[in-house]
Formats: structure tokens, C-alpha cells, sequence
């Protein structure tokens, strides 16, 4: 699966990443994660601590594969509104995943903080438009299920949107501490903080084959070593879909541009993170070096070159996008790229357990929340394996 094409920025802001061996032996372990980017590395992250010998692999080095084209916005507000899956999954289920997500980013935030290599972790607050009039009705609906369930926001109306930003809209969401961080370096430093616990990690290792037993599984690499244990954690992101199709899944392309560094955020309130309602849609975040990242315009392909062929015109039309709302910046594109994405048709990030795949879990984070759906799948899965259960596994599984 060619999962990115462009030129990616993360990997410049952390030149030094470490650097692990390949796997060169056949080796046992308690639990095997598949896949070193964010999805695994939290994994890891929660199961250094429980006493497990854990074993790491990946095909890449670690944080080549999407975790170099992620956006990292850090919110627990998803593409399907709250009052949407209020509407599929009932109220007590909604509002759980939303509780979860903000709890996510919560240890998100902890995590960061305690690692040895600084991700860049900043809370930010969102502020999430309406692009239609009649998306006005949206965000009232929203606004009643949050305020009624304790979640900090302010519906602004079109005066107050104007007063703060200096654009037009109709109506606006804001909502408070959300965040954004440097994925690249989240994603090595919880590995390296794995690795100081005795985790093994192994990069430039692929999967090649497996044996599932019923007390255990072998996998096997391409230079013909096995790998035994006792669960096994696929974590793979979009590339778990070739090692198992999932009928609730959803592959599409979405595109993303980082800025030249800017000198003046004085018109961009609080540097929030911005987002609409019209779908596709467009978003936005700053940087720590004070960079823009805008992106969006996704397509409904999952074939490489259609996407990669439409990359430059996405670029400066992302370009004019943000310059809509902040005409005086002057904003160059740095750093251009088309990725894969990622979703759900149900709206919600899934565990998949397999009847052909025994002592296996598949945590697929899909969606545009993936490292905060990452960090909750991967603590109630820390759970699952430690202790047989969690109260809200139910939510996810598939």
C-alpha cells in the first residue's frame, strides 16, 4: 500500500530519531504489536508497565509509514457530530466515546509530558464553523448535547466570529482544551520511553506469514524468522486492511500543506484550531515553529495515482482556502503532500476480533481523531489482555 506521496515535514523537525535493529532471530513474547507508528507505539506505551514481555515490529522505520503525513489535531469532536451518533448509537454510548476521547487526550497530554523527547504537546481550543446557513441548525443540536454533558463550549454567533477572527460566518462551535502536538516525535517518544522498559522494538521487519493456533500465534518474517506469543495486537493503521478486510471500513484520500513559518498570528484568536461543517472540509492548525498546516479536500479514491496525481492542484487550492480567512498572511506551501485516509461508516473507531484470527485484536482508529482514538483503543485493550475485559470494549468491537 503506497500510503503518502509529497513531501513530508515532521520527519525534518526530528533529524536524530532513534534508530532500531531489525529482528534477526526467532524470538518469543506475551504480547506482539504489528505496526510502530501511533497506533503501536501506544500500545507499547500502555503495556511497558504490566510485567508482559512485548515485542514491537515494522516493516518502515519507525514513523515512515502515516505517522509522517499525520495532522495532529488533538480534539475529541469527530467527522460524525455528536448529535449524529446520539442518533445511531443512542445517547449513553455517544456521550461514553466522547467522555473517552476527552479522556484520551487528557493522557495524551500526561504522556507527553513525562517523556524524555518533547512532542510539542500545546492545548488549543477549536473553533468549528458553520459553511452553510443551514448548518446553523448542526450546531445548535451539538451545542445542546455537549452543554448538557458537561463539555465546556460557546455557541458564537456571526458578530462574535468576526470580533475574534475577522471573517464572516454564520454561526460557530468553540470548544475548549482540545490540542495539537509534533506526531513524529510523540510516536518516538513513547517508543522510547517503551524501549527503557524492556520492550523489544524492531523496525525494517515485515510480516510475511503467520500461524494462528488456539493457545498462540506464529507470525513470520520475510528473512524467515518466527515470532511466538501469546496475543497479538495488529496496529498497522490502514495497512491492518491487508492483513484483514473490514466491511466497516472506508478508504479514501485527503491532502494537506504546511506553510512557510508566519511572522503575525495577531488576527488568528488563540491559534485555534479550525475546522467547518461542509464536507469535504477544510482545517487548520499552527505549529510550534509557527508554521501553518491546512488541510482537507479529501477525495472518495483509495487508487495511489489518482490521488497523487491531483496533489499540486490541492496545494495551491488549500493555499487559497486559508487565505480566505487571513488574507493579510503571506503564506507559501513549504511542504505538500496526498495520504490515505482512513474511516468508519458508522462514524466510530473499532477493535476487530476475528473467529479466523484467535488471540488476535485489530485496533483500527480510523478516522480523523486517529491518535485519539489510538490512545483509548490501546488503554482498553491494555486491559483485554492483562485482565481478560474492560466495561467499554463493547463500544469498538466489531
Amino acid at each position: 500500500m503506497k500510503l503518502q506521496a509529497g513531501n513530508y515535514y515532521w520527519p525534518t523537525t526530528f533529524p536524530e530519531a532513534p534508530v532500531y535493529p531489525s529482528l534477526e532471530e526467532d524470538i518469543n513474547c506475551d504480547v506482539l504489536i504489528v505496526g510502530g507508528g501511533s497506533s503501536g507505539a501506544q500500545c507499547a506505551h500502555y503495556l511497558k508497565d504490566t510485567g508482559l514481555n512485548v515485542a514491537v515490529v515494522d516493516k518502515r522505520r519507525i514513523g515512515e509509514g502515516s505517522t509522517s503525513t499525520n495532522t495532529a489535531l488533538i480534539q475529541y469532536l469527530g467527522d460524525k457530530m455528536l448529535f449524529e451518533l446520539v442518533n445511531s448509537f443512542g445517547e449513553e454510548l455517544a456521550i461514553r466515546h466522547l467522555k473517552l476521547c476527552e479522556e484520551a487526550i487528557n493522557d495524551i497530554e500526561k504522556a507527553a509530558a513525562i517523556l524524555d523527547i518533547a512532542s510539542d504537546f500545546k492545548r488549543r481550543d477549536s473553533l468549528y464553523y458553520a459553511s452553510y446557513p443551514e448548518d446553523v441548525v448542526k450546531l445548535d443540536k451539538e451545542y445542546a448535547y455537549l452543554t448538557k454533558h458537561g463539555f465546556q463550549a460557546d455557541l458564537l454567533s456571526e458578530e462574535e466570529i468576526k470580533e475574534k477572527y475577522g471573517f464572516s460566518k454564520y454561526k460557530a462551535l468553540y470548544t475548549y482544551n482540545d490540542g495539537e502536538l509534533n506526531p513524529f516525535k510523540f510516536n518516538h517518544a513513547l517508543l522510547d520511553g517503551a524501549a527503557k522498559k524492556k520492550v523489544s522494538i524492531y523496525e525494517n521487519t515485515r510480516i510475511n506469514g503467520k500461524k494462528l493456533e488456539k493457545d498462540q500465534a506464529v507470525l513470520y518474517t520475510d528473512k524467515g524468522h518466527s515470532i511466538t506469543a501469546k496475543h497479538v495486537i495488529f496496529a498497522a493503521g490502514y495497512e491492518n486492511l491487508e492483513f484483514k478486510q473490514e466491511k466497516n471500513s472506508v478508504l479514501s484520500s485527503s491532502y494537506a500543506v504546511i506553510t512557510n513559518p508566519v511572522e503575525d498570528f495577531s488576527s488568528w484568536h488563540k491559534r485555534t484550531l479550525i475546522w467547518e461543517t461542509a464536507r469535504p472540509y477544510i482545517y487548520m492548525r499552527t505549529t510550534s515553529d509557527n508554521r501553518i498546516i491546512i488541510g482537507g479536500l479529501d477525495e472518495n479514491t483509495a487508487i495511489a495515482e489518482e490521488r497523487d496525481a491531483k496533489i499540486i492542484g490541492r496545494k495551491d487550492k488549500l493555499i487559497k482556502e486559508c487565505k480566505k480567512l487571513f488574507p493579510d498572511l503571506a503564506l507559501q506551501a513549504d511542504y505538500y503532500l496526498g495520504a490515505f485516509y482512513g474511516g468508519t461508516h458508522d462514524g466510530l473507531p473499532l477493535i476487530g476480533e476475528y473467529e479466523e484470527f484467535p488471540n488476535c485484536y485489530f485496533l483500527m482508529a480510523y478516522g480523523d481523531n486517529g491518535l485519539v482514538y489510538s490512545m483509548a483503543l490501546a488503554k482498553i485493550l491494555r486491559e483485554v489482555i492483562t485482565t481478560g475485559s474492560h466495561p467499554d470494549l463493547a463500544i469498538y468491537m466489531r
